[in-house]
C-alpha cells in the first residue's frame, strides 16, 4: 500500500521573473518604503531593489489586471478577472491582507483608485456595464454603485481638491460624477470644437476643476468642468498609455516609447526616449510611469521594468524583464549549474541566473519555440519550434550549430539521451525522430507507434529505451536508437528511467483525479531522491504528490500564483528549486523547495497567507490512517435535506394553475369553516441530526426547535408557546448572549435565518439572500450584535451579519466538506472558527471577506463541536474519535481522550467545561481539561419521578448540552430533553420519536389518549390531556406504519413494515396475537364497528385482508385494486368497507367476504360512514388544492360531529374544511408547523383536540379545537385558499385596471413607432377641395 498522504516538504515562492504590461496600464508605483509594487499572472509583487528581494502578496485567485495605491503608500488595492472576481486591499509591508471587497462585479475589475484620504476606493467592473463602484472599504460595503458607460473604461480617478468627484475615461468618453448619499451621477465631458472626439486612455486631476487627460492620437486633451478649454498637440508621437501625478508636476507615456515630464500648470519639463538609450529597442511602449523626486518608474508592454534617474536620464536601469506576449511553453534546466532556458512564442531563448535572480542571455529566434532542452555535458541548447524545425544552438555563446527542419508541425518535446549520443524530438506529426549528435545531427532512427501528437518522452538510463505519451493518453516505448516499438512489456520491468516526466503510466497514477479522464495536468517531473513529484496544470495550480504516486486520488499540497495554465515545470539540476513557467501570463516562478527536515522548524510559523489552501482537500483518498468514520456522523454527512419543491414554490406553481382554474373559481366555492386551531404541544425535539440546539433563556424556560417550530418550554407549568414563522425543518438554533433572543435557521431554496425574542415570540430581524438548500449552523457574537451563520450549499458559505440591520458584512466559501459549528471569538469579533468534517479552520475578518487558515494538527480529524476557551487564542474542539483538542491560535497544543464514540457538544462554563458525548456521558471538567470533575451517566436507574415520561435506552447519545440556573440541560439522539440536577437525579421533560418516519397515529375511543408507531420501531402510548407526557412505549422488531384502537379500546392493533401485524393490550402494550401474511408494508389497520368483530388489514400488496377478531382466522381477502391501498373506513353497520388506493382508486368492498361493489356517487354520500378518513370522493373533493400534481394530501380525519375534516399534505400544511367539501377549491384554514409532509391527522374522541403527526419531523402535535366563540383571532390562521375566486369582494373596475398594468418599458421589446407605411414625401397628396 502506497502512502497516500500528503508529502511532507513544501515549496516556497522565491521570485517571479515578469511583469505584466501587456493590457494593463498604470500598475507599478513606489510604496512608502522605497519598494516598487506591481503584478504579474495572480501575484501581488513588491520588489527591493536596494536589497533585490521580492516579497509576495497570494491572495488572488486569478489574473490580477488593476492596481491602485493608497495614499499613505503602504497599502495596495488589486482587482483581478474571473467569474466572481474580488478586490483585495493589503498591506506590501507584511503582505497580509486588509480587506476584501467582492460580490459587485462580474468578469472582472479594470481600474481602482483610492481618494485623497484613503478612506474610500472606486473600482469599475468589466461587465457589459462597466459597473463603477464605490466602496467603504475597510468595511468591505459598497457606498454606491451605478453603470459607468456602454464601452470600456481605461481610467478612474478622484478629483484630489473637490470632495466626491470622481472623473472617468475610455473609448470615446470621460465622465465626470459626483457622489451624493448613495447616488453616482455622471455629466459627459463636452468635446465641443476645441478637439475631436476620441478615446481618452488616462486622466490626472489638478486644482481649480482642471483634468489632464492623454488621448489615443498622442495629444493631451485639458478639461475645466466638463469642457474641453485646450489641447496640447503631439505631446506623444501616439496613444498616450499612462499619466502620473506627484508633488513635481505630471508624468507620461506613450506607445511611442517616450517620458514627458511636466511641471504643475502642464508646461513641458523634458523629454526621454527609451527607444534612443543603451537598453532601448524599436518597438518600445510604455503602459505605466510613476515619478518620485529623483526617480522614474517605467514598465513596458514587453514586461520589463525601467528605473530612471532624472539627472542621468540617457542611462536608465532595466530592473526587471520577463518574456513578452505570446504563449511561453519552452523551459529546460541547466544540468550542472543553476541556469533556466525558457523559450516563447515572442521568438525569444533566455537565460535565467537562478541564484542571482536575473537575466543573463537572450537571443531572438525566426519562429516561436515550443521546447527546449539541454545537452547532458550543458554545451547545446536544443530548441524545438512552432513550424516542425528545431535549432540547437551553443550555450556559451548562442551561436547557432544546426537548424533541421524534417517535420511540418510543431515540435512539442525533445530531450538528450542520459549519454549524451541522441537527441530525440517529438512532433505534432504523431512521430519522433531519433538524432545523433556526434554525427551533425544526423537521423538515425523513427518512432512511428503514436496515433497522435507526442506530448513526453523520458529515456532510460542506459539510454537504451525511449518512452512516449501522445494525446491520445497512451504510453509507448521503444528501443534506442532504432525506434523499433516494444511490445513485450516484460523486457521493460528492470529498466531505469533516467527522468520522469511523463503524466501517465503506474507510477504517476494518483497525480489524476478519482473520475476523470481529462487530460488538463501539462507537465510533471520527479525528483527521485526526494522521493517527490511536482505537476503543473490548466487551472494554475502547482502539486507536490509523493512519488511513486500509484493509486488514483492521492494527496497533495497545492500552490497558487500562476493565473490561467502552467504550461511546463521543471526541477534545477541540485532539487532546490522548482521552476514553473506560465503559458497565457508567460511568467517563470521559481520556487524554493524546502524539505521534510527543515520544515519542522520555525519556518512553519509564518505561513505566506493565502485565501485558498495550500492543502488539498479534494483528494479524499482512503487514507490508510483515517480513522473509521462514526455511524451516526457518517448518516448526517449524508443527509442533503433538499427538496423536490419548496414552500417557495407554491406562488409560481398556483400562477401556473391559474388558467385551468379560471372557469372553476367563478362557481361558488364552499366557506372556511368557522372554529380553527391552536397549536397546544409538541411531543418531539431535533436530536438525530443537529446538536448543540438546545437553551435555557434568561427567566429559565428551555428553547429548542423541532420540525418548522421553535418551541420555548416551561418546565414548572408543563406547557409549551411556539414561534411559527418558519415554513420549513429549523436546522439550527443559537441563542443571544442576554438568553432572552434566539436566532434559528431552516431549509429552503433560499434559506432564511430568524432572529426572534422569546417571550411574545416576535421575529425581530429576518436575514435571506444568500444561503441555499439550508442553514446548518449560527453563532451570535459576544456582544450579540452580529450572527455568523453557514449554508447547507456545496462550499458551506458563511456569512457574517449585523443582524439587527439585516446587513451582510462579510461572506465566503467555508469547505468543501460539511461545517458543524461555527462559533464567534467572545474577545474579537472579527475572528472565527468553523469546525467539520475533516477540519478546523480558524478565520479572521478582511472587509467583505474572511480569510480562513487551517488549524494545523498532524492528521485530519472531523470535529463535532467547539468553544473558545478563557483568553482570545485558546479554542477546545472535540473530535469524532472521543478526543478534546486543545488549540492556541491555530496550532494543537494537545489532545485529551474525553468519550468513547464522538463528543457531540460542549459548552464553556465560568470556571470549566461540561461535554456530551455518543456514550450517553455527561463529563464536568475544569478549565484546561486537566481532570474530569464530575461525570453522570443517563440511565433509567436515576430517572427522578416527576419525569414527563420513559427513557428508552440507556446512554442515549447526547446531541446537545448546555448549563443554567443549577442544572444541566441535555438534549439525545433519541429525542428526549432530560434536565440533570448537579447531585444525580434526571428529569424527562420532553420526548418525542427517534430518527425514521413518523405514520402511525391512533386516538383512544373515550380516553385522552393516543398511540403512534413509527419507522423507529417504537410504539409508544401519549398521554394528551394535562400531563403530556408519553405513557408506555414498546421496541417492536420491525417499523410500524398504522395502529388502530378496538372500539371498546382495550386492544390495540399495529401494522408493520414487513408485512405481519399485532394486537397488543392496550394497557401493557403485550402480545395478543400476531399474523404475518402479506410480504408487503401494511398501509392501513381498522376494527369493525360497535364490537370490533372483524378486523381489516390493509397492505402495500394492493389487497385487504378481512380478520375475525374473535376466532382469530383470516375470513375474507378483498381484491381488485390496480395499486397499494392508502386508506380505509368502515361503515355504522360493519358490513362496508371503502378503500382508498395510490392509483386515486376509491373501491367498496362487502364485509366479511370481501366482495367488490360497485356504488354509484350519489349513494355513497347517503352511507353511514363509522369514521371518514378518506381523501378521495364527492364529499372530499374540494380538499384537493390545485396544485395537486406536486402536492399529495396524505391524510384525514372527518370530527365526530360530522362538521370539520382536518386534512394533512406533503407540504407540511394542516388544512380544516367544512364538510362535506363538495366542489373543487374549497376555502380552508391552514397551518404551518410540521415541515416536511404530514402523514396523518386524527380527532380526539370529544373534538377537542386534534393530533397530527410528521412523517420526517418525527413529531406528534397535538392542536386544541377553538370553536367560534372561544377564539380570538391569531395569525396563524389563514383564510386563503389555493384560487382567488370572484367572491372575495371583487374589484372596482379602476382598481381591476391598475391591478393589471404591466409596467415594462415597451421600448425595451419593440420599436416605439411602428416603421411601415410611406414617407410623408413621398405620399400621394390629397386632392384639396378647391381641386376637387
Amino acid at each position: 500500500m502506497a502512502d497516500r498522504t500528503a508529502p511532507n516538504c513544501h515549496l516556497r515562492l522565491e521570485w517571479v521573473y515578469g511583469y505584466r504590461g501587456h493590457q494593463c496600464r498604470n500598475n507599478l508605483y513606489y510604496t512608502a518604503a522605497k519598494e516598487i509594487v506591481y503584478f504579474v499572472a495572480g501575484v501581488g509583487v513588491v520588489y527591493n531593489t536596494r536589497e533585490h528581494k521580492q516579497k509576495f502578496y497570494l491572495g488572488h485567485n486569478d489574473d490580477i489586471i488593476s492596481l491602485a495605491l493608497h495614499p499613505e503608500r503602504v497599502l495596495v488595492a488589486t482587482g483581478q478577472v474571473g467569474k466572481e472576481p474580488y478586490i483585495c486591499v493589503w498591506d506590501s509591508y507584511t503582505v497580509q491582507t486588509v480587506s476584501i471587497l467582492k460580490d459587485m462585479h462580474t468578469h472582472g475589475i479594470s481600474c481602482l483608485a483610492f481618494d485623497l484620504d484613503g478612506q474610500c476606493l472606486v473600482s469599475v467592473g468589466l461587465d457589459s456595464k462597466n459597473t463603477i463602484c464605490v466602496w467603504d472599504w475597510r468595511q468591505g460595503k459598497v457606498l454606491a454603485a451605478a453603470p459607468g458607460h456602454t464601452d470600456r473604461i481605461f481610467d478612474i480617478s478622484w478629483d484630489l481638491y473637490q470632495q466626491s468627484k470622481l472623473v472617468s475615461c475610455g473609448v470615446k468618453h470621460i465622465k465626470f460624477w459626483s457622489l451624493c448619499g448613495n447616488a453616482l451621477t455622471p455629466k459627459r465631458g463636452v468635446f465641443g470644437k476645441t478637439g475631436d472626439l476620441q478615446t481618452i486612455l488616462c486622466l490626472a486631476c489638478a486644482k481649480d476643476e482642471i483634468t489632464y487627460s492623454g488621448a489615443l492620437n498622442g495629444d493631451i486633451y485639458v478639461w475645466k468642468g466638463i469642457s474641453l478649454i485646450r489641447t496640447a498637440q503631439g505631446a506623444h508621437g501616439s496613444g498616450i498609455f499612462s499619466m502620473n501625478a506627484c508633488e513635481e508636476g505630471f508624468a507620461t507615456g506613450g506607445r511611442d516609447g517616450c517620458i514627458r515630464l511636466w511641471d504643475l500648470n502642464f508646461k513641458p519639463i523634458t523629454v526621454i526616449d527609451l527607444r534612443e538609450t543603451d537598453q532601448g529597442y524599436k518597438g518600445l511602449s510604455v503602459r505605466s510611469v510613476c515619478w518620485r523626486g529623483d526617480h522614474i518608474l517605467v514598465g513596458t508592454q514587453d514586461s520589463e521594468i525601467f528605473e530612471v534617474v532624472v539627472h542621468d536620464r540617457t542611462k536608465p536601469f532595466l530592473i526587471m524583464q520577463g518574456h513578452c506576449e505570446g504563449e511561453l511553453w519552452a523551459l529546460a534546466v541547466h544540468p550542472t549549474k543553476p541556469l533556466a532556458m525558457t523559450g516563447s512564442d515572442d521568438r525569444s531563448v533566455r537565460i535565467w541566473s537562478l541564484v542571482d535572480h536575473a537575466l543573463i542571455a537572450r537571443c531572438n529566434m525566426e519562429e516561436p519555440i515550443r521546447c527546449a532542452a539541454v545537452s547532458t555535458d550543458g554545451i547545446h541548447l536544443a530548441l524545438g519550434m512552432k513550424d516542425g524545425s528545431f535549432t540547437v544552438l551553443r550555450v556559451r555563446d548562442m551561436t547557432e550549430v544546426v537548424h533541421i527542419k524534417d517535420r511540418k508541425e510543431a515540435i512539442h518535446e525533445l530531450k538528450y539521451s542520459p549519454d549524451g549520443a541522441h537527441l530525440a524530438v517529438g512532433s505534432n506529426d504523431n512521430s519522433v525522430d531519433i538524432y545523433g549528435v556526434v554525427q551533425r545531427y544526423k537521423k538515425a532512427g523513427e518512432c512511428v507507434g503514436s496515433s497522435s501528437f507526442i506530448t513526453h518522452m523520458d529515456w532510460s538510463t542506459d539510454s537504451k529505451y525511449l518512452q512516449t505519451n501522445d494525446g491520445n493518453g497512451r504510453q509507448l516505448f521503444y528501443r534506442m536508437p532504432s525506434g523499433k516499438e516494444v511490445t513485450n512489456r516484460e523486457e521493460l520491468k528492470l529498466v531505469q528511467w533516467s527522468s520522469w516526466t511523463c503524466v501517465l503510466g503506474p507510477e504517476v497514477n494518483g497525480i489524476w483525479p478519482k473520475y476523470s479522464d481529462i487530460n488538463d495536468i501539462n507537465s510533471v517531473e520527479a525528483n527521485f531522491s526526494s522521493q517527490v513529484l511536482v505537476t503543473a496544470d490548466d487551472y494554475g495550480l502547482v502539486k507536490l504528490f509523493r512519488y511513486p504516486c500509484v493509486r488514483k486520488g492521492a494527496k497533495f499540497k497545492k500552490y497558487l500564483g500562476h493565473s490561467a495554465h502552467i504550461t511546463n515545470v521543471r526541477w534545477s539540476h541540485d532539487y532546490q528549486w522548482v521552476i514553473t513557467i506560465g503559458g497565457a501570463d508567460h511568467s517563470v516562478f521559481q520556487w524554493k523547495f524546502v524539505p521534510e527536515r527543515k520544515s519542522k522548524g520555525t519556518l512553519h510559523l509564518a505561513p505566506q497567507e493565502t485565501l485558498v489552501d495550500s492543502h488539498s482537500e479534494e483528494s479524499d483518498s482512503d487514507q490508510s490512517d483515517v480513522p473509521e468514520m462514526d455511524s451516526e456522523i457518517e448518516q448526517e454527512t449524508q443527509l442533503t435535506y433538499r427538496r423536490q419543491v419548496y414552500k417557495e414554490d407554491l406562488p409560481q406553481l398556483k400562477e401556473q394553475c391559474k388558467e385551468k382554474h379560471r372557469a372553476m373559481a367563478m362557481k361558488k366555492r364552499e366557506r372556511a369553516p368557522a372554529s380553527g386551531l391552536r397549536l397546544h404541544f409538541i411531543h418531539g425535539y431535533r436530536g438525530y441530526d443537529c446538536r448543540s440546539n438546545l437553551f435555557y433563556t434568561q427567566t429559565g424556560e428551555i428553547v429548542y426547535h423541532v420540525a418548522a417550530v421553535g418551541v420555548v418550554y416551561n418546565r414548572q407549568q408543563n406547557t409549551q408557546r411556539f414561534y411559527l414563522s418558519h415554513d420549513d425543518d429549523i436546522l439550527c438554533l443559537a441563542i443571544h448572549p442576554i438568553k432572552d433572543y434566539v436566532a434559528t435557521g431552516q431549509v429552503g431554496r433560499d434559506s432564511s435565518i430568524h432572529v426572534w425574542e422569546t417571550e411574545f415570540l416576535k421575529p425581530l430581524s429576518v436575514l435571506k439572500g444568500f444561503h441555499q438548500f439550508g442553514v446548518c449552523a449560527l453563532d451570535f457574537s459576544a456582544d450579540g450584535k452580529r450572527l455568523a451563520s453557514v449554508g447547507l450549499d456545496d462550499n458551506h458559505t458563511i456569512v457574517l451579519w449585523e443582524w439587527r440591520k439585516g446587513e451582510k458584512l462579510s461572506t465566503i466559501r467555508g469547505s468543501k466538506d460539511k461545517i458543524f459549528v461555527i462559533k464567534v471569538n467572545p474577545y474579537m469579533p472579527d475572528k472565527l472558527i468553523t469546525a467539520g468534517v475533516k477540519h478546523m479552520k480558524f478565520w479572521h475578518r478582511a472587509g467583505g471577506g474572511l480569510i480562513g487558515k487551517k488549524g494545523s494538527m498532524g492528521k485530519t480529524e472531523t470535529m463535532m463541536c467547539a468553544v473558545y476557551g478563557w483568553t482570545e487564542e485558546m479554542v477546545f474542539s472535540g473530535t469524532c474519535t472521543g478526543d478534546i483538542c486543545i488549540w492556541r491560535d491555530m496550532f494543537l497544543v494537545k489532545t485529551v481522550k474525553a468519550h468513547d464514540g464522538p463528543v457531540f457538544s460542549m459548552h464553556a462554563l465560568e470556571k470549566g467545561f461540561v461535554t456530551g458525548g455518543k456514550d450517553g456521558i455527561v463529563a464536568l471538567w475544569d478549565d484546561t481539561f486537566e481532570r474530569c470533575l464530575k461525570t453522570y451517566a443517563i440511565k433509567r436507574a436515576v430517572l427522578a419521578p416527576g419525569s414527563k415520561g420513559l427513557l428508552l435506552e440507556d446512554n442515549p447519545s447526547i446531541r446537545a448540552i448546555s448549563v443554567g440556573h443549577g442544572h444541566i440541560l441535555v438534549g439525545t439522539k433519541n429525542g428526549e430533553i432530560l434536565e440533570v440536577e448537579k447531585n444525580g437525579p434526571i428529569t424527562l421533560l420532553v420526548q418525542g420519536h427517534m430518527e425514521g418516519e413518523v405514520w402511525g397515529l391512533a386516538t383512544h375511543p373515550h380516553l385522552p389518549l393516543c398511540a403512534t408507531v413509527s419507522d423507529d420501531k417504537t410504539l409508544r402510548i401519549w398521554d394528551v390531556s394535562p400531563s403530556h407526557c408519553m405513557l408506555a412505549v414498546r421496541k417492536l422488531k420491525k417499523g410500524g406504519r398504522c395502529c388502530c384502537f378496538s372500539p371498546d379500546g382495550k386492544a390495540l392493533a399495529v401494522g408493520l413494515n414487513d408485512g405481519s401485524f399485532l394486537i397488543v393490550n392496550a394497557d401493557t402494550l403485550e402480545d395478543l396475537v400476531s399474523f404475518h401474511h402479506r410480504k408487503d408494508i401494511i398501509s392501513d389497520i381498522r376494527f369493525s364497528p360497535v364490537t370490533g368483530k372483524y378486523l381489516a388489514v390493509a397492505s402495500g400488496d394492493s389487497l385487504v385482508d378481512i380478520y375475525n377478531v374473535m376466532s382469530s382466522k383470516r375470513v375474507g381477502v378483498c381484491k381488485g385494486s390496480m395499486n397499494y391501498i392508502t386508506h380505509l373506513d368502515w361503515d355504522k353497520r360493519g358490513k362496508l368497507l371503502q378503500v382508498n388506493t395510490s392509483a386515486k382508486e376509491q373501491l367498496f368492498f362487502e364485509a366479511p367476504r370481501g366482495k367488490k361493489q360497485t356504488i354509484p356517487a350519489t349513494e355513497v354520500d347517503k352511507i353511514d360512514w363509522s369514521t371518514w378518513t378518506c381523501v378521495l370522493g364527492s364529499s372530499c373533493e374540494g380538499i384537493w388544492p390545485a396544485v395537486s400534481e406536486v402536492t399529495e394530501v396524505t391524510s384525514a380525519c372527518l370530527s365526530n360531529d360530522r362538521k370539520l375534516l382536518a386534512t394533512g399534505d406533503d407540504l407540511g400544511y394542516v388544512k380544516l374544511f367544512k364538510y362535506p367539501v363538495k366542489g373543487k377549491y374549497a376555502k380552508f384554514k391552514r397551518y404551518m408547523a410540521h415541515s416536511t409532509h404530514v402523514t396523518n391527522v386524527r380527532w380526539s374522541h370529544d373534538d377537542s383536540l386534534l393530533a397530527s403527526v410528521g412523517g420526517f419531523d418525527t413529531c406528534l402535535m397535538i392542536w386544541s379545537h377553538e370553536t367560534e366563540g372561544r377564539r380570538e383571532a391569531r395569525q396563524c390562521d389563514s383564510e386563503e385558499s389555493d384560487i382567488e375566486s370572484e367572491d372575495d369582494g371583487g374589484y372596482d373596475s379602476d382598481v381591476t385596471r391598475e391591478n393589471e398594468i404591466i409596467y415594462v418599458i415597451k421600448a425595451l421589446s419593440t420599436n416605439v413607432r411602428p416603421m411601415t407605411g410611406v414617407k410623408p414625401h413621398l405620399q400621394l397628396k390629397e386632392p384639396s377641395v378647391d381641386e376637387r
